[in-house]
């Protein structure tokens, strides 16, 4: 039974990976740092080495599976799957009629699970405190970069895909909002939505490389600069706070996949300012509630973690 129940927590926390990677700027690696896999998840991700493709090759698959952990991945890649292929619609409405709350909600999640984060570092000093610093500055400068306008040619997919993925796995950061810097956010949504098998194979084959080394770093950055590497993803969090804040002015919009007009470069502003611009309501008192609701729903899901191991 406890066994059963492990494996039903790893699925949920799965899922709550897939629902922070369907929404624009959240990342299910947040997800993962503050339920407790991300260190697992990192160690599974890297076993996929040399010695894996010899017990491939010998035809040695219950020692393969054994190698990359494989129940904890499948576990955990079920919940992500299912959390993607059906709460990504029910999200996605929820951002267009009610941003103001859903935003709030990751706001509260992201801002508590910094702050949980930090204090598990048991020694702050200079480094500790410069490398917060720049992970602050590298989330709130890539929140505020002018996307670029590359070519979705082969090569430029490929790299896109690594960057992404790597971005994924990374508190703070989404893939998608990388996609979206580099112009190639739109492409690669046609590519899923026309089924183009040669750009879909060249993305997935850069995600895949991608994934593959950035994990064997970060695993290797963890093991060796943890309290450094933690400061630094720590961060990243924190400055992601700035893509996450519930009211903003549209400065620009692009063309989403559906021919719709969306906003591409946002300003922040207070809830009165929004009011004024938006000419509606910025749903303060519900806001608040969300943002609450974020900070005990980490709290718990943070407990219930730490009563498990």
């Amino acid at each position: 039974m406890t066994r059963l129940r492990q494996r039903s927590m790893l699925f949920f926390k799965g899922v709550a990976m897939g629902a922070a990677d369907v929404v624009p700027g959240v990342s299910g690696g947040t997800v993962a740092l503050i339920t407790g896999i991300y260190d697992e998840l990192l160690a599974s991700l890297k076993s996929f080495d040399v010695a894996a493709a010899k017990l491939l090759l010998s035809g040695q698959f219950a020692a393969l599976w054994k190698h990359v952990n494989g129940a904890f991945l499948l576990t955990l890649f079920s919940g992500v799957l299912l959390s993607i292929l059906s709460l990504a619609r029910i999200i996605s409405y929820f951002l267009q009629q009610f941003p103001e709350l859903v935003w709030s909600f990751f706001l509260g999640l992201i801002l508590v699970s910094a702050l949980y984060i930090a204090r598990g570092i048991a020694r702050w000093n200079v480094v500790t405190v410069f490398m917060l610093a720049t992970g602050i500055g590298l989330a709130w400068l890539l929140t505020v970069a002018y996307p670029l306008q590359l070519q979705p040619t082969l090569m430029t997919l490929f790299f896109a895909g690594a960057l992404a993925i790597c971005a994924m796995i990374l508190p703070g950061i989404s893939g998608s909002f990388v996609l979206l810097l580099l112009g190639l956010y739109t492409p690669v949504l046609a590519a899923i939505k026309s089924f183009d098998l040669p750009l879909l194979l060249t993305v997935a084959t850069g995600c895949a490389l991608g994934l593959l080394c950035f994990s064997k770093l970060l695993y290797w950055l963890l093991h060796h600069y943890h309290e450094v590497t933690m400061a630094f993803l720590c961060g990243l969090m924190l400055g992601s706070l700035n893509k996450v804040w519930p009211w903003k002015e549209a400065l620009s919009y692009r063309q989403n996949s559906a021919g719709d007009l969306v906003p591409l470069l946002e300003r922040n502003i207070s809830p009165q300012a929004y009011e004024a611009v938006a000419g509606q309501s910025a749903y303060l008192g519900g806001s608040l509630f969300m943002m609450l609701l974020g900070i005990v729903l980490v709290l718990i899901v943070a407990a219930v973690s730490t009563g498990s191991e």
